[in-house]
């Protein structure tokens, strides 16, 4: 029967450890996996939250006044956007033929210091598709990273279908998440850490459980906005762990002890796709069939018949945040030059995307730019 033909892909969620807080060492480690999956039939591949240079577990166990040299080297080896290291990240989705999706930790151009939990999506060519900062860092993550904004809150258009991200905790923000579906998210990419401290250990603690926090949403978001969801975690090693604990046996302890992470992929009715990765190092891999939803929003369709836009309305605001806006002569009326890091400096914001329209999909959602 004619009609329209629907993506069908296959995709790797995957679960590995960086080089602790070595960034091009990790990229090296990076390309090895890529090429893994893409050996494998990857056309799409996710990796974790921060993955390069490491997640900042050390925000969640030590005082501030303890975390100094560990902020430093952070910031040394975390990434611009766009730079050197993006650029082979660029070269690595191209040379593999894949979609590339990869947590890092982005540092500003202009201020020694300040840094954000970011999330890039490469096409199979090697553009840079989207670049989505993380709305607002998580618990003692602040300690590391700003507050993003929602420039690119948006799924960006692939051949794979319409893919949207969103990381860790972001994914429990109901309004995040529904911004995305409301722009026709198809396929959503979730990034989590390798470890998440929440309470000192002892006999009559519960620690937070990541693992089961991770499942909750991951089925969740699937299953109300009817896409697929790759959900893709860090791995803490022993060497992250040793370099962590710096000696301390009573912190290794804890690090080992935590319940551990999780990967995997979930359908549109919130199915599990493949057997998940709990712990170690490693990928799961799914076949993607981006049809198959639309039988299953008959039943409910969240930006579609099943909802009351003339009751409910959001707006987003995709304003970046910037330290300074600059307004001349020279400048006015030229797109964009009054905001100096967005046409001068750039800092990560001008990636020249196709933005949706005013509105989207029978104008549930409203975006101000």
């Amino acid at each position: 029967m004619p009609g329209d033909v629907y993506p069908k892909f296959r995709a790797a969620a995957v679960q590995a450890a960086p080089i602790f807080l070595d960034r091009d060492a990790t990229l090296d480690k990076l390309e090895r996996l890529v090429q893994k999956a893409a050996a494998d039939g990857a056309e799409l591949v996710v990796l974790g939250e921060s993955f390069i240079p490491a997640f900042p577990v050390w925000n969640l166990v030590y005082a501030p006044i303890d975390q100094h040299d560990f902020h430093r080297q952070l910031f040394a080896n975390a990434l611009e956007v766009p730079g050197r290291q993006t650029e082979r990240l660029s070269e690595i989705a191209r040379k593999h033929g894949v979609v590339l999706s990869v947590g890092v930790t982005e540092k500003s151009p202009l201020s020694m210091g300040t840094m954000w939990n970011t999330n890039l999506l490469f096409s199979r060519e090697g553009v840079l598709l989207n670049r989505h900062r993380k709305l607002v860092p998580t618990w003692a993550e602040k300690l590391s990273w700003a507050n993003g904004d929602a420039q690119y809150l948006l799924p960006a258009e692939t051949e794979l279908g319409r893919i949207g991200m969103l990381i860790c905790g972001e994914n429990t923000n109901t309004l995040a998440r529904f911004a995305l579906l409301a722009q026709g998210e198809q396929v959503h990419i979730a990034t989590y850490p390798p470890a998440w401290p929440f309470r000192r250990p002892g006999k009559e603690v519960r620690q937070y459980n990541l693992t089961e926090a991770i499942r909750l949403r991951s089925a969740a978001h699937a299953f109300e906005g009817k896409v697929f969801n790759v959900v893709a975690s860090c791995a803490l090693d022993d060497d992250s762990i040793r370099q962590m604990a710096q000696g301390d046996l009573e912190v290794e302890g804890l690090l080992r002890a935590l319940p551990p992470p999780v990967s995997l992929i979930v359908g549109p009715t919130g199915e599990l796709l493949a057997p998940p990765l709990e712990g170690k190092e490693g990928m799961v891999m799914a076949e993607i069939d981006i049809g198959s939803s639309i039988e299953h929003k008959m039943i409910h369709d969240i930006v579609g018949h099943y909802n009351r836009f003339d009751i409910f309305h959001l707006e987003v605001d995709r304003t970046p945040n910037v330290p300074l806006r600059i307004k001349s002569p020279e400048t006015r009326g030229a797109p964009g030059v009054e905001d100096l890091e967005h046409t001068r400096v750039e800092n990560g914001f001008d990636l020249s995307l196709e933005e949706p329209g005013a509105e989207a999909l029978g104008g549930n959602l409203k975006t101000r730019s």
